[in-house]
């Protein structure tokens, strides 16, 4: 698959690597924004998240929406 983003630029074939978690989109290394996030696990009373946080993926849109400055 190609990125979307290279492929709006006109870029050729940048090939994709991930896909954004938040809206799907397919994007390349230069694109793709690696975050981390607490996985919360349905464990009853005590502590509800795991002791490491997991990887995602989200794109550069998704990724200025959720941390604005």
């Amino acid at each position: 698959m190609k990125c979307y983003d290279c492929d709006l630029a006109e870029r050729g074939d940048t090939t994709a690597i991930g896909v954004c978690s938040r809206c799907g989109l397919v994007v390349c290394r230069a694109h793709a924004r690696v975050t981390q996030v607490l996985v919360h696990l349905q464990r009853g009373p005590g502590k509800s998240s795991g002791d490491r946080p997991a990887r995602r993926v989200v794109c550069g849109t998704c990724y200025g929406a959720e941390h604005p400055n």
